[in-house]
This record gives C-alpha cells, sequence and structure tokens, in this order.
C-alpha cells in the first residue's frame, strides 16, 4: 500500500518543501496539498517542493471546474509537472465547501468533472485541444512547450455516477473518509465500471483520503479529530448507517448548521450532538489516538488494502514533520 501525506497548503512553500524532502526520506509516495478558499495557490505553493526532491510525487486535491475553466487547470498542473520533471498528479473534485462560500451551486458535478478531466488530459499530450462539450468549450489550444512526462489525471470519486466516469475519463481515484467497509461496496462498483471499458486495477490508480489525528496527548488528539468533523464527508446517511442508529443518524444529517458553527469557533463540542456520537463520528471515518494505538491504526490501513485500495493519503494537522517520521517509523511493512 502506498502511503501519501495530505499538508496544509496554507504552510509556506518553504515549509512544504522542507516537509516534501523529509517525506521521501522517510520513503513515503507522495504529498498532497488541498485547494482550499483561504489557502495559498496550491501549484505555486509547490514549487520549491517539486524543486527540492527527486523522486516523490505531489500535486493538489481536490481542484474543481466550476470556481476555475478546466482549460487555466491544466496550465497551472502541467507548469508544476514541468518543474517537478513529470512527478505531478492531480485530483478532479465536483466542490463542496469551498464552492458554499462562493455562493456556486456545481450543477451537473458528473459532467462537470468529466469535461474536466478530458480537457486536462487532451491537454498534456501537446497536441491541440479541441473539446465542443456540454458546458466547456476549447477551441485549437495547444501547450506546445510541454517537454516533462504526460502526469496522471485522478477523480475524487465515490458514488456509482462518478465511479463509472472516472473509469471512462481519469487514471485513478481518491474517495474520501470511507472506512473499509464502505470502500469495500465503492471498489466493487469501481471494478464494474472498470470491466465495461476493458481496464482493471492496479494500473487504475485508488487511494483514499483520510484524516491522522495521532498524539502522545489522547486527549489532545480526539479534540482535534472532533473540531475537523464538519470536512470529514460525515454527511452521507449510507456511510453514517454503517456505525450510527437510524436515530443518530437523523441527527448528523440535521445537524450540518451545528457541526459548522463548531468547526469556525475551534470547538470540539457540537450543539446537540452526544460526544458518544461524535466518538463513533471519530473512529469510523478518522485514523485517531496515541503512538501506543498504531497496531490498531495499522490494522485499520490494512482493511483498506484488503478492501481493494492501492494506497491512503493521511491528512496531517498539528506537528506534521512528527507525523510523518510516526507514519515512517511504524507503518514501513505497509510503504
Amino acid at each position: 500500500m502506498q502511503i501519501d501525506a495530505i499538508l496544509d497548503t496554507r504552510a509556506k512553500p518553504q515549509a512544504l518543501a522542507e516537509l516534501a524532502v523529509l517525506a521521501e526520506a522517510q520513503g513515503l509516495g507522495g504529498i498532497w496539498v488541498s485547494s482550499l478558499n483561504d489557502s495559498r495557490d496550491p501549484y505555486a505553493n509547490l514549487t520549491l517542493a517539486a524543486q527540492a526532491t527527486r523522486r516523490i510525487a505531489l500535486g493538489p486535491i481536490a481542484v474543481n471546474p466550476f470556481d476555475t475553466h478546466p482549460l487555466k487547470i491544466a496550465a497551472a498542473f502541467l507548469t508544476l509537472n514541468e518543474i517537478a520533471g513529470g512527478r505531478a498528479r492531480l485530483v478532479v473534485g465536483g466542490g463542496g465547501e469551498a464552492l458554499e462560500a462562493l455562493g456556486i451551486k456545481p450543477a451537473r458535478r458528473v459532467r462537470a468533472v468529466r469535461e474536466c478531466i478530458e480537457i486536462i488530459q487532451a491537454a498534456k499530450t501537446g497536441a491541440p485541444v479541441n473539446h465542443e462539450g456540454e458546458l466547456y468549450k476549447v477551441r485549437n489550444c495547444r501547450f506546445g512547450w510541454l517537454e516533462a512526462p504526460q502526469p496522471p489525471v485522478y477523480a475524487g470519486a465515490g458514488q456509482e455516477q462518478m465511479l463509472r466516469m472516472a473509469a471512462q475519463a481519469s487514471d485513478g481515484i481518491m474517495m474520501s473518509d470511507v472506512p473499509p467497509g464502505p470502500a469495500r461496496s465503492v471498489i466493487a462498483a469501481l471494478d464494474t465500471a472498470l470491466a465495461a471499458r476493458r481496464k482493471t486495477r492496479p494500473a487504475f490508480w485508488t487511494s483514499v483520503f483520510t484524516a491522522w489525528h495521532v498524539y502522545d496527548d489522547l486527549a489532545e488528539a480526539r479534540a482535534e479529530a472532533k473540531r475537523w468533523l464538519l470536512l470529514r464527508g460525515i454527511f452521507r446517511p449510507w456511510l453514517l448507517a454503517e456505525f450510527l442508529d437510524p436515530a443518530d443518524v437523523d441527527l448528523v444529517m440535521a445537524s450540518r448548521p451545528a457541526f459548522a458553527r463548531a468547526f469556525v469557533t475551534g470547538s470540539d463540542k457540537v450543539e446537540g450532538v452526544r460526544d458518544s456520537v461524535l466518538d463513533a463520528l471519530v473512529d469510523h471515518v478518522t485514523l485517531c489516538g496515541t503512538p501506543r494505538d498504531i497496531e490498531r491504526i495499522a490494522e485499520k490501513l490494512r482493511a483498506l488494502g484488503a478492501a481493494g485500495l492501492g494506497g491512503v493519503a493521511l491528512r496531517l494537522y498539528a506537528r506534521p514533520d512528527a507525523s510523518i517520521r510516526l507514519i515512517s517509523e511504524h507503518l514501513s511493512q505497509l510503504l
């Protein structure tokens, strides 16, 4: 299983470069940075990391075609790929909380993501791009300056329609915050879609975004995990039904404003939601604990691998350098 690290793109480019060098030395497969409204530009912010490393892959997650035209995404991504000597990669998604803050309603998500990926895939060949889509059009644009090897383009996918699209248009998928049980179902649906395209894993890349909250102080770890629950993809009834009873599923689904208020204020308390429910969310959709829990955490990663995933991308929060060393030291058997 390939283990990647997801770093905070609000960090300075010099800090990202230092962490990328450390991650490469510790044997991690890649680093990612999220594309957020309040972050530094994810492409530009990785340029120093690209120059300071030689092997590790790097790129943004998950960009979307609603706030940036796919051709402009392609230009930024392929520029980073040139700087990295062909080691860049990209996840294209359908938006989310970032679009809500901009007042953008992401209509026809699957179609938009598909056309975005198709445009980037065409642009990376260096041939003229002529795309007459339902949502986006590009006429006779050619990136004649390309020299680096063509980079992979992945889709942020976990639902059936997006999986079918990804199997056709992309080089792989990254799902978000999915435990092993539901992941097995997602992979089964993906395999069906891939078979229709005469594709198979592992040539078709698969990974899952998973939050990492592992510190010496368990209270610190659990408080941090609860503060970030809004962004953990918890508002999916089919996912919650795996570990919550129906009444608590309804409670979580009705409490999104309360989760948002907790996130904005940095609180680990969510108004109207019992601690036992918050604990269940943390236990099932994150990796949370202390170094003494590493074997339990490793077992969950093995279960993700057994479900069919080729990799996991661990979102690191406080003290990412210490987390990278801990991951390398204790999870080396998975690398």
